[in-house]
């Protein structure tokens, strides 16, 4: 099975990208299933099932979504594979521009806003550095130059990705995911991240609510930059 994991902040056009996709998808006899992570609500389920395709939806609540994704991505495939599907399409929210929810033989996508600000980018981090494929959307609503200058802010962080410009609205750029992702090998039997989570948690992690340092255990980084660990 291929497994592609799609993600990129909120409102940066993932789902429509990924519902143009799967219809190109459909029409080359290809067999994919949805699982699409969100935070507390979603109501995406409704716009995939339109193509009697197998869709499941996972609610992280309390958990990172990426690291929901993570924690789940072998019941996923499990899933898939028992609902006859030769392509697992994971959309994760990707709210944490510090995690990463991309396996290595994954194909793994970055969803972007241009619209965001040129240099957007540079704050992004593994989510978007460590993508096989760099979709940048909505380039519609800037300029040629802001839409260049966007493109080489993303392959100053990202050397080796492939940028896709993609319209959630007319489809531009689906086939050409459609047929990336037909052509991407399928994954391996022991995958593993790639790049690493979080150094570690704190006790903000753990429920603790009150505010200051001093009720407050784990590695922790000061506002100078200085980073120290605090606990047994």
């Amino acid at each position: 099975m291929k497994l592609v994991v799609l993600a990129g902040t909120p409102g940066a056009g993932k789902t429509s990208v990924l519902l143009h996709t799967i219809k190109s998808l459909i029409s080359d006899d290809k067999k994919p299933a949805v699982v699409k992570v969100d935070c507390l609500w979603t109501d995406d389920d409704r716009r995939f099932k339109k193509f009697d395709i197998p869709v499941h939806v996972g609610l992280a609540k309390d958990m990172c979504p990426d690291h929901f994704t993570i924690y789940n991505t072998e019941e996923m495939m499990n899933w898939a594979d028992e609902k006859g599907a030769d392509i697992l399409l994971n959309e994760t929210a990707g709210l944490c521009l510090r995690c990463a929810p991309y396996p290595d033989s994954c194909l793994a996508i970055c969803v972007i806003d241009v619209t965001t600000g040129p240099n957007t980018p540079l704050k992004v981090g593994p989510l978007l550095t460590t993508a096989d494929i760099v979709v940048m959307t909505k380039s519609d609503l800037v300029s040629q130059a802001e839409r260049e200058v966007f493109r080489e802010r993303v392959l100053e962080v990202n050397p080796g990705c492939k940028i896709v410009e993609a319209n959630g609205l007319t489809g531009k750029g689906s086939f050409e995911l459609a047929d990336i992702i037909s052509k991407w090998p399928d994954v391996g039997d022991d995958m593993v991240l790639r790049y690493s989570p979080p150094l570690a948690i704190c006790s903000l992690c753990t429920g603790e609510n009150r505010v200051a340092r001093k009720h407050h255990m784990g590695v922790l980084r000061n506002l100078d930059g200085f980073m120290e660990y605090k606990g047994e």
